[in-house]
């Protein structure tokens, strides 16, 4: 574009001050239309190393493990092989060491941030888990005893704190606002060595590893062993995440590292400070995510966006009237995209709060008020379960499906569940594909209540003549309700 405009304007017979004309808004034009980088390459970090560095300690902790015992944890009187030639060996093996010992001390080394002037540490909880002594090391080189003020295994977050006054310290970022390409930098301790800094992008969002309220940031700035516990710095000298993990077949870095984004790590913090522990907000259901051909089976869903409520125990959700089948739309206010981010939403919310509720039920939305409980304390009283369900035997879509006899009950250990019974399913289905098997028991059939296989035919024709190609049926499993869209193509 560059080359062809000059030519052509070099071509004509205008005046010079034309074409330096021409050539001005040319470039101002095309200056325009670049949009500018939201972050410039720095040409170095040193600065913002040195702004942040006093605030970023090592930690060491100290664990006592009690006396062991030989090897494979036998002693020598158990020694199989006493009486026979190998008990001499048994007995040198013993000698060196290698039997029963008495207490030892194991230590281990992580990083972490002092985010108050009067010594509140974070860092993570599997770097002092279990710690008989924790010592926090400074930039300075100078060491404090920390004392352990509470733990969230659920994001693997733990909160000390030393005795101290006017120590530096950072804040936290908004880690909504981190975007992928973004300049981040690690400081930490990473294999023992010390003080150490590494610089890289984002280089993901929202990963999940394993925890219900996961959200680490991915970056390919160097972590090590030792950087766990560690803060991750954007630009600014504000911490968007806690190094945590790293993806690696090898034990070191190949630039897959995992920090728990700061947004997620600030509201545990907050708790942590105040109680000591965590107090999530708990809403009472169990769900699931929509799937495509579920669109299709429930009236006025447009989109797999929601959470499709599976059951609903005793709780907030169940004394609201909140009922199984029920797709959650919004929380508060907040459209709810997927399972997990509902989760989140709830957890993150304070316990006791009035929040609203907007579900799709039969085609209409509805809106519940529910006052939320605390999920620690749900969980501590979790017990007793209801157990599955079964039917008696004709084939449809698929599956041998039979009515709930006593023999049936007694062979599935159904409880009291009710409804209809999968005691086969066809090779090549779409229910084997849709996972379901025998034992399964579908106790809803186009979310309402299932008793007989007569009514579940009832079910399928009725949404044959609405021109539906699915039909949503609620599977109990081993008292784990999950819903499963069938086609009902014929």
């Amino acid at each position: 574009m560059i080359p062809r405009t000059l030519v052509a304007t070099r071509s004509t017979s205008r005046p010079a001050s034309m074409l330096l004309l021409a050539l001005s808004i040319f470039v101002l034009i095309f200056a325009q239309a670049v949009p500018s980088p939201a972050q410039s390459r720095p040409n170095t970090f040193a600065d913002l190393v040195e702004q942040v560095s006093p605030a970023v300690v090592n930690i060491t902790t100290t664990t006592v493990i009690e006396a062991r015992s030989g090897a494979n944890g036998m002693t020598p009187q158990e020694n199989p092989f006493e009486g026979t030639p190998f008990e001499d060996f048994f007995k040198d093996f013993n000698d060196q060491g290698l039997g029963p010992q008495g207490p030892q001390r194991a230590t281990s080394l992580g990083s972490g941030f002092v985010i108050s002037a009067d010594g509140y540490v974070v860092t993570n909880n599997h770097v002092i888990e279990d710690a008989d002594e924790i010592m926090v090391e400074f930039f300075s080189g100078e060491s404090l005893p920390a004392t352990l003020i509470g733990t969230d295994p659920a994001v693997d977050i733990a909160l000390l704190k030393v005795d101290a006054s006017d120590l530096a310290f950072v804040g936290f970022a908004d880690s909504d606002t981190a975007r992928v390409g973004d300049w981040v930098l690690a400081v930490g301790n990473p294999l023992g060595q010390g003080f150490s800094v590494s610089a890289g992008i984002v280089s993901a969002r929202n990963r999940e590893l394993s925890g219900t309220y996961d959200d680490y940031i991915q970056t390919d700035a160097a972590i090590n062993r030792g950087n766990s516990g560690g803060p991750l710095f954007n630009l600014y000298g504000d911490v968007i995440g806690v190094n945590t993990a790293i993806l690696s077949p090898n034990g070191g870095s190949i630039g897959i590292g995992f920090s728990m984004a700061s947004n997620v790590v600030k509201a545990v913090v907050d708790q942590l400070m105040q109680y000591g522990e965590t107090r999530r907000g708990w809403l009472g259901v169990r769900i699931q995510d929509l799937s495509e051909d579920m669109v299709d089976a429930i009236p006025g869903l447009t989109s797999t966006a929601g959470a499709l409520v599976t059951d609903v125990p005793e709780g907030p959700a169940f004394d609201a009237g909140i009922q199984p089948g029920d797709v959650i739309l919004r929380f508060n206010g907040r459209d709810v995209p997927d399972t997990r981010a509902l989760v989140r939403m709830v957890g993150a919310a304070p316990v006791g709060m009035e929040a609203t509720v907007d579900v799709l039920r039969g085609g209409d939305e509805i809106t519940f008020s529910v006052t939320l409980g605390r999920r620690e304390t749900a969980e501590a009283a979790q017990g007793n379960r209801p157990a599955p369900m079964e039917p008696q035997i004709e084939e449809i879509l698929g599956m041998s499906l039979s009515e709930l006899t006593p023999d049936m009950v007694e062979k599935y250990q159904t409880g009291d569940a009710k409804g209809v019974v999968i005691t086969s399913v066809a090779p090549l289905s779409d229910a084997e594909d849709k996972g379901l098997a025998p034992g399964d028991i579908i106790t809803e059939a186009s979310q309402a209540p299932l008793s007989s296989i007569s009514e579940l035919k009832d079910r399928i024709g009725e949404a044959q003549d609405s021109g539906r190609k699915s039909i949503l049926l609620k599977i109990s499993r081993g008292g784990e309700p999950m819903f499963v869209a069938l086609s009902v193509k014929e």
